[in-house]
């Protein structure tokens, strides 16, 4: 047997907040099931700090990486 919706809401904003917390994680990881894509960005991620550790690479701010891209779709 299932609870509503705003009965389960109710029940879990009653909870401690350490305990919304991990639950929020629980829920947010069982939306995000895709392990194949997880892994390639996070090869991305660390073949691109390689780079920036060695030289090859320059790191770009967050809010100029926005503004290129920006600008490229202008």
């Amino acid at each position: 047997m299932s609870l509503p919706v705003e009965a389960l809401e109710l029940e879990v904003l009653r909870l401690p907040v350490a305990d919304r917390e991990r639950l929020l994680d629980r829920v947010i990881a069982s939306l995000d099931a895709d392990k194949a894509r997880d892994k390639a960005w996070d090869a991305l991620a660390a073949k691109r700090d390689s780079e920036i550790e060695r030289g090859e690479s320059t790191p770009v701010s967050g809010p100029e990486a926005v503004a290129r891209l920006r600008a490229e779709l202008s």
